[in-house]
């Protein structure tokens, strides 16, 4: 039942949200209110999400981002600029590492199946400002990766249409200022559908992935015939002078350098193993898709049991191809090879080679590839953005859904945000600010495993994360690990993000926050009342009618 709203309990639960980690007891009662909350947030009218999702419809959005990005482009990277023919190691050590945090995940959207990811998931155990943070570290994972992606999408559009033999570039000049209309187009295109509801975009992106998967099997099974066992050696390449390799990186010195290495004094490397824990902290770029996943919980059809399974089977099938198109990226061509190409992708093995013919059908998968990276990243950042609102840490206006039961007005506003970032700037140089945000994503989620059970061990969990609380921790130290291998520059813009991030938290945030403010208790109350007439409605009807008359509850709900 819903509890007292008095004024000193009032206070209490501000302190509780903002500050319980110093009061046990606060900690306590703060958990408690937001469960009451998180509830009656999802049954608003107006501001919830229409569950249409299956557990298949989440596994094709988890291989729809991996499929893109990190297999056509970021695995030769990493070989070639990392680990050499050891990227394979990379590929699995990144996987166990990914595999057990979304774990992590999916314990918890079990056990709270609402928009909003990594960020909702903190709000529910470490409280407001760490939910903040968190939120605000999801939206620069999926605006750069949203950006980047459809960026490289009209590179790689381009790469297409010159093996095909088309004279047309997408990209303009206006006087000095340079301008690629590639990204606006395919953000235009999947923004339309995600407007029209998340159903329709999940089907289109279900298609093109089928077709995108056949194009790597395709790719895995020809490549084999030019591999040579000779490219393997050495397996793990002695490590060398990252400025020895002239397009191993942009930057260079201690900026260009790893932060590990900063810290222990170590000459900037490449190679070695080193490279192959710097390599494992770059191919996360291919596993944000499951984070994605997540934020559509609320979306689910019976989330406690399709969540856990879709990520499950989406995070298999992604694992196995990645190690496949590694074997056959670092056998078809030595890793020097590789090394010598400015941005080296998949089809660069296979010109390479002389395989001109398989080159340009890498090119076109590299096309669907992307392009369905775009649509699922989309959907990703608005729902962060739609989850922040609802919680008033952000304006209220932009969690409004419309007639499909989708935030349109969000929608679109993040994909004109997305399409002028990735149209008008060089961003490639930010890629690896998507590898921060998602690692420390995963981070916060491992932590907040163990508190939650401690905290709430009465809630109800379809899946249990296991090993607790040891194994939650060893993948949070995991994860933070591999975030100590990218380079300063990166930290440093992070950084920056976090500030400004906590400026608009304190300037906005901390005054809306819904909770802070007390605006959701007639909600909880009106969420309970429904709750108990739809019970009682269903007692009635016996095993039949479990009130699905929407409009009858709600008139009777107001007369109540």
């Amino acid at each position: 039942a819903p509890l007292p709203f008095g004024d000193v309990l009032e206070k209490i639960r501000v302190l509780a949200h903002k500050y319980y980690a110093c009061y046990p007891f606060l900690l306590q009662l703060g958990i408690l209110y937001w469960n009451h909350y998180m509830l009656a947030e999802t049954e608003e009218e107006g501001h919830s999400l229409k569950r249409n999702l299956g557990w298949w419809d989440l596994a094709v959005m988890g291989v729809a981002v991996a499929v893109g990005a990190g297999i056509f482009s970021v695995g030769a990277q990493a070989a070639a600029f990392h680990a050499g023919p050891a990227v394979i190691i990379s590929f699995i050590i990144a996987g166990i590492v990914c595999g057990a945090a979304v774990m992590c995940y999916a314990e918890f959207a079990s056990v709270m199946p609402v928009a909003g990811s990594a960020y909702t998931f903190t709000y529910a155990t470490l409280g407001e400002i760490f939910a903040w943070i968190i939120g605000w570290d999801l939206i620069l994972e999926m605006l750069m990766a949203g950006s980047v992606i459809s960026k490289f999408w009209g590179v790689y559009l381009n790469d297409f249409l010159r093996l095909m033999g088309v004279n047309f570039n997408t990209n303009i000049m206006i006087g000095s200022f340079h301008l690629d209309i590639a990204p606006i187009v395919i953000v235009a295109f999947f923004t339309t559908l995600l407007v029209l509801g998340t159903k329709i975009g999940a089907r289109v992106d279900g298609a093109m992935t089928v077709l995108k998967i056949a194009v790597v099997l395709f790719v895995v099974i020809v490549g084999f015939f030019y591999v040579k066992a000779s490219n393997y050696t050495p397996f793990i390449p002695p490590a060398e002078p990252s400025a020895d390799v002239a397009n191993a990186t942009t930057v260079h010195g201690t900026l260009g350098q790893p932060l590990f290495q900063w810290l222990t004094h170590m000459s900037p490397t490449i190679y070695g193993v080193p490279g192959i824990i710097s390599g494992a902290a770059l191919v996360f770029f291919a596993f944000i898709g499951f984070d994605v996943v997540a934020t559509a919980s609320e979306e689910t059809r019976n989330p406690r049991r399709n969540v856990p399974l879709g990520i499950g089977v989406g995070m298999a099938l992604i694992i196995v191809m990645y190690v496949l198109v590694a074997i056959v990226t670092t056998g078809m061509v030595s890793y020097k090879q590789l090394a010598s190409v400015e941005s080296p992708s998949l089809a660069t093995a296979f010109e390479l080679v002389g395989a001109d013919w398989a080159a340009k059908i890498i090119s076109f998968g590299i096309c669907l590839g992307l392009a369905t990276v775009v649509m699922v990243l989309l959907l990703g950042l608005t729902r962060v953005v739609f989850a922040m609102s609802r919680d008033g840490l952000l304006p209220r206006a932009l969690s409004t859904t419309g007639k499909h039961g989708t935030p349109a007005r969000l929608q679109i506003v993040v994909g004109v945000v997305v399409a002028v970032i990735a149209a008008c700037f060089n961003i490639d140089v930010l890629s690896d600010m998507v590898n921060i945000g998602t690692l420390s994503a995963f981070t916060l989620v491992a932590l907040a495993i163990p508190i939650m059970r401690k905290r709430r061990p009465d809630l109800k969990r379809s899946f249990r994360m296991p090993g607790n609380p040891w194994i939650p921790l060893l993948v949070a130290l995991a994860n933070f690990y591999l975030m100590l291998n990218l380079t300063v520059l990166t930290w440093v813009r992070f950084l920056i993000w976090l500030v400004v991030g906590f400026i608009i938290y304190f300037a906005y945030g901390y005054k809306h926050a819904r909770v802070g403010t007390g605006e959701l208790d007639d909600e909880v109350v009106k969420y309970e009342k429904q709750r108990q007439l739809k019970a009682q409605r269903a007692k009635q009807a016996g095993s039949v009618g479990l009130g699905n008359d929407a409009s009858v509850t709600k008139v009777e709900a107001g007369k109540d």
